[in-house]
């Protein structure tokens, strides 16, 4: 039960983060209300990282490693 929920959580982490770095693209999304609450959850999972790997000729590849870590703690915790 327990394993559910944190894989519940973790897929949800997951989807959160593709929308905030897709929706990123789009400045008419960046004013949005929904992207807003999403930029508040996941921002600080990003700083970071952001902090220890800066972007590269404006490509920012923090969202990109969080994903490989949620997915590490998934395949570790065989969730």
């Amino acid at each position: 039960m327990i394993k559910g929920i944190l894989s519940l959580i973790l897929n949800l982490l997951i989807l959160l983060i593709i929308f905030h770095a897709v929706a990123s693209w789009f400045p008419s999304l960046r004013g949005s209300k929904l992207y807003q609450r999403v930029d508040g959850i996941v921002s600080p999972m990003l700083e970071p990282i952001r902090s220890v790997v800066k972007p590269v000729n404006g490509l920012d590849f923090s969202p990109m490693i969080l994903l490989f870590l949620l997915y590490l703690i998934k395949h570790l915790f065989r969730l």
